[in-house]
């Protein structure tokens, strides 16, 4: 055998060894992560119509629809946190539609579990992920299959890592000593945290803010999936097993990945209508009924196959 080809099967031959040798590096670094961020939390009866629910998961294999909740919590020393960001994702492989929406964080409404009415962003402060889901699931009575939950400034160090979030900024303000111009801007991690966090300085206050942190999670959602860098998805990997936590096993994890990903392409939102409200001093967000029977009707519509 010549000695050119002799060398081109052993560099093809190397070549093949590197690619299958990364691949099961990369899928055991998948995996590892996923052990550690997985957090079961603990089944209840479910508190919707629908036969699923209350850490009941759905059969992925099968494409079927769910529901997941989002928490961006603030967790300090000796503090048990408050979950600042309150999102539901609902998601519809049938239709090719997902929806995302907010909660405001002071709705009130009742904390179940804990017996009384309260901002519902404090079931977290009292009991945890269980009682937020809980708590979610009674106020809009549909089922939560699955819950991720985001230290928040571990969020930031993810965004510096899908190379950052482009927003399309309604209006110029300053928050935290940073600027925020008007128009198409494109934020680093950081940037993004105070970009989502402002409130006070929007005329639509609590909703204005919701608006900003849905479309930095979406940017998110979109850049991540084109992680492309060796070193980058190492660092991605190390930052989601410090900063999240869910009850996502690896096997859904990989049918979420490759399942579902095209179905996240478009992304519908709506926005929670209710009205400030002050009691006790304290102020509150209150949703009457007809409210939430209208969200609830959107969500049991995106559900139907």
């Amino acid at each position: 055998m010549k000695k050119w080809l002799k060398i081109t099967i052993w560099t093809f031959s190397l070549l093949i060894l590197g690619t299958a040798g990364y691949g099961i590096y990369l899928y055991q670094s998948v995996k590892s992560t996923a052990e550690q961020i997985y957090e079961p939390r603990n089944p209840v009866k479910p508190v919707s119509i629908t036969d699923k629910g209350g850490g009941l998961p759905v059969d992925l294999n099968s494409k079927e629809p769910f529901n997941a909740l989002i928490l961006g919590v603030d967790e300090r020393p000796n503090d048990s946190g408050r979950s600042d960001t309150i999102i539901v994702l609902s998601v519809n492989p049938a239709k090719h539609k997902a929806l995302l929406f907010n909660i405001p964080r002071d709705t009130r409404t009742e904390i179940v579990g804990h017996g009384t009415e309260d901002k519902i962003n404090h079931a977290y402060a009292f009991g945890g992920v269980d009682m937020s889901i809980r708590t979610i699931e009674q106020f809009l009575g549909i089922p939560i299959h699955y819950y991720m939950k985001v230290d928040m400034e571990g969020f930031a160090r993810i965004i510096d890592l899908v190379g950052g979030v482009d927003v399309n900024n309604p209006f110029a303000f300053d928050y935290d000593g940073m600027r925020y111009e008007k128009g198409n801007i494109h934020l680093d991690g950081s940037a993004a945290l105070g970009y989502s966090r402002m409130r006070y300085d929007d005329p639509k206050g609590d909703l204005g803010r919701n608006e900003r942190q849905r479309e930095v999670l979406k940017s998110v959602f979109q850049n991540s999936l084109q992680v492309s860098s060796v070193m980058n998805l190492h660092s991605v990997l190390e930052e989601l097993g410090t900063h999240v936590r869910t009850d996502l096993t690896f096997d859904e994890m990989k049918e979420l990945l490759f399942e579902y990903r095209s179905d996240l392409g478009t992304i519908d939102t709506v926005e929670i209508q209710g009205k400030g409200e002050k009691i006790d001093g304290i102020y509150y967000y209150i949703v009457d009924q007809a409210e939430r029977d209208r969200i609830r009707g959107i969500l049991e519509e995106y559900a139907e196959k």
